[in-house]
């Protein structure tokens, strides 16, 4: 009989944001977002201590994926900022650091957290009243007639992940090639309701990045297809192939003993009733024109040779991933059952051939009208491919978003540092009603401002990784680099020759300053203005959706973390 031990009582820890059991991890986790974050962020390798594969990343999905958190604050934190990216799949870093950035300035305010909240939360409403207004001067038009704005946006995109070791050619490459496959999965004939497709990614790893391609239609690979022989395949009246899509088991190995009994007659066997089905299902396939059967799962050999000695093509384990764009491309219903056939679920197809890329070998669907489409993939490694497809995967969606409000903000640090500007001009003429109406004065809600500012510009800081001083101008209010060892000079413009995002060059005198640390009096300033700059002049694009879920997200945990009193675990 085993031991039997007295419940212990819960632990009660009264003020966790005070205690260096939270703020010492906080900071930790702090500076492993900060260092990974951009163009030139480092490299983290995450592998569990027992072994198994090993992750080589920037990217804030895997990163937070594979961190081990038990501190009950960083896990409210983590699982907020993948939440986030599970819903809009880019800025999780931005999102993470700004939380973080949040948290460490607001506690250290001699400020009530309840008066802290109600302040951050109406300077939250001046940002996004800003970036949505049209005088917003980080805010970029996107024009889908166009191709510039959404190859900067691609490539901001491309670039910011160092684990994809891509140089200017690849890059340059790959985003045609994402921008090429988005442009497929748009609908050609829109209606009220109208459904992007989806672009498939075909993993072919140990080929150079400029292997890649992508294709209309829908690869499936065979490994046991015949190259350099024409497919004979099977054709309807109107010369369109039509397809079958299976969704259940054509093995023939017996009923699923969840679905009930069978009673059988003595001497019947169930194997040999199982395949005279399953023939069945073959005959009445190619007396109804299939020329190509495909099955999610396992199917008789009998039944592929009964298949393809009538011209019927037969394709099995295609997998669950595949079924769901099959369905899309060919209008084919997965049929899931088989002793139930309709002739209403079959799908069509315009033609069928065989491709070959490195030593895979695959079926080629191609359809009437475009929608779906595969994107090959190439990568030197499976690390870098890793990494440059969840890149990919980022980038088709944030093109999705971009359709769906047609905006991108400036990058490299220059919405931040316009933020902080424009919140700091903002906050310092304020009426004396917005005290009066948030319960504060105007003392406290200065002090929380400057500390939302400091946290904006602690994620410009951010992109710095070599030593580089970070400016912010007067006058736009934009994100400037300066390279480190310069030398000394009385005007920054002979140091500096264009902002973070690449909109304002230094033909004119801007009244740069040095971005604020975590101390220092707030500057004054005037409005910022609009940039002047042209949208070809661009270096770096983030995604309006994104960024601005990110900008709410990282204020709502972080005032959520900060109203915590309490935390109670269980000891038992």
């Amino acid at each position: 009989m085993s031991r039997l031990e007295a419940k212990k009582p819960p632990l009660f820890i009264s003020e966790p944001l005070a205690r260096d059991a939270v703020s010492q991890p906080l900071s930790l986790l702090s500076g492993i977002l900060k260092s990974s974050y951009g163009p030139a962020g480092r490299l983290k390798q995450l592998h569990n201590g027992v072994g198994g594969c090993v992750c080589t990343t920037s990217q804030s999905s895997a990163l937070l994926g594979h961190l081990s958190v038990s501190q009950p604050v960083l896990r409210v934190l983590t699982a907020s900022v993948r939440n986030h990216v599970s819903r809009v799949s880019d800025c999780g870093l931005f999102t993470a650091i700004l939380c973080c950035g949040f948290i460490e300035n607001f506690r250290s305010l001699n400020v009530a957290p309840f008066t802290v909240i109600k302040i951050s939360k109406h300077l939250l409403s001046l940002c996004m009243d800003h970036l949505k207004s049209e005088a917003c001067g980080c805010r970029v038009s996107v024009d889908f007639s166009s191709v510039e704005t959404l190859v900067c946006l691609v490539r901001s995109i491309l670039t910011s992940k160092p684990a994809c070791m891509l140089n200017r050619t690849e890059v340059d490459h790959l985003t045609s090639l994402v921008l090429k496959a988005f442009i497929f999965t748009v609908p050609c004939h829109v209606e009220t309701n109208a459904v992007l497709g989806k672009c498939v990614i075909i993993p072919v790893k140990g080929r150079r990045v400029v292997d890649s391609t992508v294709l209309p239609g829908l690869l499936i690979e065979v490994p046991e297809i015949q190259l350099g022989k024409p497919l004979a395949v099977k054709r309807a009246g109107s010369n369109m192939i039509k397809i079958a899509l299976f969704s259940v088991s054509m093995s023939g190995d017996g009923f699923n003993p969840e679905e009930g009994t069978i009673a059988l007659h003595h001497g019947v066997s169930l194997e040999v009733s199982e395949l005279n089905q399953l023939l069945n299902v073959g005959k009445q396939l190619v007396k109804d024109e299939v020329g190509l059967v495909v099955c999610q799962k396992v199917m008789h050999p009998s039944l592929k040779q009964h298949l393809k000695e009538n011209g019927v093509i037969a394709v099995d384990r295609a997998g669950l991933s595949l079924m769901e764009p099959l369905g899309r491309m060919t209008g084919s219903q997965p049929i899931a059952s088989i002793h139930l056939l309709s002739p209403g679920c079959y799908g069509s197809l315009k033609d069928l051939c065989t491709e070959s890329f490195a030593s895979k070998h695959f079926l080629h669907l191609i359809p009437e009208d475009t929608v779906v489409c595969s994107l090959i993939l190439c990568n030197r490694n499976e690390t870098a491919w890793d990494e440059l497809k969840r890149v990919c995967e980022t980038a088709e969606h944030v093109l999705q978003l971009t359709m769906k409000e047609p905006l991108a903000l400036l990058g490299g640090g220059c919405t931040e540092t316009h933020l902080a500007s424009y919140i700091r001009h903002k906050s310092s003429s304020l009426p004396a009603s917005t005290f009066k109406d948030l319960g504060c004065s105007q003392t406290q809600y200065q002090l929380v401002a400057d500390g939302f500012c400091r946290s904006l510009e602690s994620v410009a800081r951010s992109l710095s990784h070599d030593g580089e001083e970070t400016l912010t101008d007067m006058v736009y209010g934009h994100c400037w680099f300066v390279p480190s060892g310069s030398p000394c000079v009385s005007q920054w413009s002979d140091l500096v020759s264009k902002c973070g995002c690449g909109m304002n060059g230094n033909t004119e005198d801007l009244s740069w300053r040095f971005l604020q640390g975590q101390s220092g009096s707030p500057v004054l300033q005037g409005c910022p203005k609009e940039p002047s700059g042209k949208a070809a002049d661009l270096l770096a694009l983030d995604c309006f959706a994104a960024k601005c879920s990110g900008l709410q997200v990282a204020l709502e945990t972080a005032n959520l973390i900060l109203d915590l009193s309490y935390i109670i675990e269980d000891q038992n």
